[in-house]
């Protein structure tokens, strides 16, 4: 337990942190299931759509520190060919 007034006050920082940084992987969690979902239905549109709106957020938990770039960089590589192999099919 935290005893030294540092020490209490970086618990409560962290607190704070934990709690907007699960919101923003939330967020961005539910951005990526929209994309999946629209895969998984056949529309090209709509998955485009939806990847067009999950990017700039994938992007945002890089530069929060929520997300690793290289993860994210995969993601939206994997999504975006699985998104275009949609049209050609």
């Amino acid at each position: 337990m935290a005893n030294t007034p540092q020490s209490k006050k970086r618990a409560r920082q962290n607190e704070r942190r934990y709690a907007v940084n699960k919101a923003r992987r939330s967020r961005i969690r539910t951005f990526l299931r929209k994309v999946e979902e629209a895969i998984s239905t056949g529309n090209q549109e709509a998955a485009a759509e939806a990847l067009r709106l999950a990017q700039p957020e994938l992007a945002r938990g890089v530069t929060k520190g929520v997300l690793h770039k290289n993860t994210v960089a995969r993601k939206m590589s994997r999504l975006s060919s699985r998104v275009k192999a949609l049209a050609a099919a």
